[in-house]
């Protein structure tokens, strides 16, 4: 099959194995696995930031930087699609009564303008307005990516407001490697950012949340309340380190097998429309006759896998187990399809 449903089900590659056999391990919940804090220095150093933390999972470690930055009866400002309001499974109700404020905004994304109109009054019939979580790149988006100029724009109203803002940078290597920036430059503009090594990255697990050494001090206690300190963690984290030394450049290579997808689909008689592709997520939009459930199994009846992406639209993600040879096998049986 070739499997697009996500950049998570790759798997290690021979070196990335070795790497992880050969790590130095010793027991992280006492601070004293050598790869973990390899890792956590590597990437604090990278974006400039004081520490790091890392978690098995992204969803962890947003929901870490929103218990941290936030108190009960607090309010997240985010997209409506934001994956910390869609898909963390109502965590930042559950896990730290905050309240989300729900912004509409195209592709996914908000702007300054939205979030200063959405603050909410000092009054006691309203939760106090305090975190702003933006992410890039935008998966309900497409994989679209934030102007590094707006989120400056909001960085300024933050302040000014008193708001802390949040980074989901899950694919934001995907991001940079597109726009190429700094990721230093990120690391100015946000007071903390979830990194997620197991999408395109390729690691197996695992996520780091970056900020203050007061923050990650403090995100240390909350990951070990919700079950997240791990042992002999270094086996994850030597992938982790093994995935930003190898693997980040090659994503321009996902880019591109994702922009010919999206070429594809645009010729297809049952595909109304494909969101811009700009990084390695592709959603094609369906004419009105024909469902996301018919698409996926005409799919994989043709040895192809992908995920419906909301009504009418599909979604297809390339990754490193994605290669031309599969593009390829890929355009002549969506050709069959009618």
């Amino acid at each position: 099959m070739i499997d697009l449903r996500s950049d998570t089900i790759t798997k290690p590659t021979p070196e990335m194995l070795e790497a992880m056999m050969l790590a130095e391990v010793g027991d992280d919940v006492f601070g004293d696995d050598p790869t973990v804090n390899a890792l956590q220095e590597k990437i604090a150093k990278l974006f400039g930031m004081e520490d790091a933390l890392y978690c098995p999972s992204g969803t962890m470690t947003n929901q870490i930087a929103m218990r941290v930055h936030t108190r009960p009866q607090d309010e997240v400002i985010c997209h409506k699609y934001s994956h910390v309001y869609l898909y963390e499974g109502g965590g930042m109700m559950y896990n730290s009564m905050l309240s989300p404020k729900l912004l509409e905004g195209e592709r996914g994304m908000i702007t300054a303008a939205q979030i200063t109109e959405s603050i909410n009054p000092d009054d006691i019939h309203f939760p106090n307005s305090r975190l702003v979580v933006l992410e890039n790149t935008m998966n309900k988006g497409g994989g679209a990516i934030y102007d590094i100029n707006e989120i400056r724009r909001i960085r300024k109203v933050c302040d000014e407001n008193q708001l802390k803002l949040h980074l989901d940078g899950a694919r934001f290597f995907n991001a940079i490697t597109k726009t190429g920036e700094n990721s230093a430059e990120y690391g100015k503009l946000f007071d903390s950012i979830s990194i997620c090594f197991s999408k395109g990255l390729g690691a197996p697990v695992g996520s780091v949340l970056l900020g203050t050494n007061d923050k990650i001090k403090e995100a240390r206690r909350v990951r070990k309340v919700f079950g997240g300190g791990m042992r002999q963690a270094g086996y994850l984290a030597a992938a982790c380190i093994y995935a930003l030394d190898h693997n980040v450049n090659r994503l321009a290579d996902d880019h591109i097998r994702a922009k010919k997808i999206g070429e594809e689909l645009k010729q297809l008689p049952f595909i109304e429309d494909v969101y811009p592709v700009e990084t390695n997520i592709v959603i094609g939009k369906l004419t009105q006759d024909k469902s996301e459930k018919w698409l996926l199994e005409q799919l994989e009846k043709q040895g192809i896998l992908a995920v419906g992406f909301g009504k009418g639209l599909v979604r297809f993600v390339t990754h490193l187990d994605f290669k031309d040879e599969d593009l390829n096998r890929f355009s002549e049986s969506v050709k069959r399809i009618s």
